[in-house]
């Protein structure tokens, strides 16, 4: 039998972040949003309650989440706000690489650094020709004595221009392609370093995403983090943690929209009766919360077994894609009950549509989600 009940710690932990994203995220969500401004004094309120890098381990200024605590954490952020949670969570992704694979003086400098700012750090994979297909990257970064020469292009890099530092993936051997894949820490105000521009989104607008250009760039040898060509791995392994929380921040954003949309048709009164009294908009709302129960239970189960190191990468991507899948089909049911205010300003809803659209590209398209199911169920491998 297996027990979907949270235990104390774990329910104490999803009350003191829901009444964080009540308290702080909430009432600043559409204020950020208009702005498209980065939400720096939520991050730092963040820190304050001691919301920020949970999955890290306390020596380095973390609260040793488990996986299923830290999708336990970012479901309520998702519920506060998908753009301001990302902006909180995409922390914790930079600093995974670090967590790792960094040496006991790497993680005491750098850890050390971003807890005494209280800044954020970014994640800086993909390139305009290297988005899910990482083979594809060309940015290099070429030893020349106890320096690595850094030279090349990212973009959509989240937390990018805040940033205090950047964990960059690049190639040290060219010749070499993925294999020589390697990551470094390199200061944002390193020089050579161009922010080419904050980019202009259509959602996810509470969360900044930088384009970087990188022009012989000087990196020290002692930033490269493991060895040389160890940055693939590193990159998996960072995703294979870090995609449950991408899942759980779309269910905390389907439950929000099934929330407006619950007490819109609870006090909507239409031919003289509430619009929740008609079977139809029943029949959504019943949906909407069986999808999200379902993507709840899934997640749930999902970080058990990745505590306990048998989850696999198949099944992460499947819940990955499954939620951001169901709460944008939600959002969707939910600004159909609210009608004609369903897209406007005054009610949420088209904010969350709009930051999903965004969320289903993160961390992996929907599409090469389905194929690494379909690798995993027929033995196929349709990337080559």
């Amino acid at each position: 039998m297996i027990d979907f009940s949270l235990e104390k710690n774990q329910i104490e932990l999803k009350e003191k972040v829901r009444d964080f994203a009540n308290t702080y995220m909430k009432p600043e969500a559409r204020k950020y949003d208009d702005l498209a401004e980065f939400p720096w004094p939520i991050v730092k309120k963040a820190y304050e309650e001691g919301i920020m890098n949970g999955p890290m381990s306390p020596e380095f200024g973390g609260h040793g989440h488990s996986i299923l605590e830290s999708a336990i954490a970012s479901e309520e952020l998702g519920a506060g706000c998908v753009g301001i949670g990302i902006c909180l969570d995409a922390n914790t992704l930079a600093l995974t690489p670090l967590y790792l694979g960094a040496n006991d003086e790497q993680k005491k400098r750098f850890f050390g650094q971003i807890n005494e700012e209280k800044s954020v750090a970014a994640y800086a994979l993909t390139e305009p020709n290297a988005g899910s297909d990482v083979a594809g990257i060309k940015t290099q970064a070429i030893l020349n004595g106890d320096k690595y020469i850094l030279n090349g292009h990212k973009r959509y890099i989240t937390n990018g221009s805040p940033s205090s530092f950047i964990t960059v993936f690049a190639l040290t051997n060219p010749e070499k392609g993925a294999r020589s894949l390697t990551a470094f820490v390199v200061p944002t105000d390193s020089p050579g370093i161009e922010i080419v521009a904050d980019m202009r989104k259509m959602g996810q607008k509470a969360s900044v995403q930088t384009e970087f250009k990188f022009h012989d760039v000087e990196i020290p040898v002692e930033n490269r983090i493991g060895r040389e060509g160890q940055g693939f791995l590193l990159a998996m392994k960072t995703f294979e943690r870090t995609r449950t929380g991408v899942a759980a921040l779309a269910i905390g954003n389907a439950r929000e929209a099934y929330e407006t949309s619950k007490e819109w048709a609870k006090k909507r009164i239409q031919f003289g009766k509430p619009i929740a009294s008609y079977q139809l908009q029943q029949k959504k709302l019943a949906e909407m919360i069986t999808e999200i129960t379902k993507a709840q239970f899934l997640t749930w189960r999902l970080g058990v077994l990745r505590n306990e190191g048998r989850a696999t990468s198949a099944q992460i991507s499947m819940c990955k894609r499954n939620n951001v899948d169901m709460a944008l089909n939600i959002a969707r049911e939910a600004r159909q009950i609210l009608g004609a205010m369903g897209i406007t300003g005054e009610y949420s809803i088209m904010r969350h549509m709009m930051n999903l659209e965004s969320v289903i590209t993160y961390e992996g398209t929907h599409d090469i989600h389905l194929l690494i199911t379909g690798m995993d169920i027929t033995g196929e491998n349709a990337f080559k």
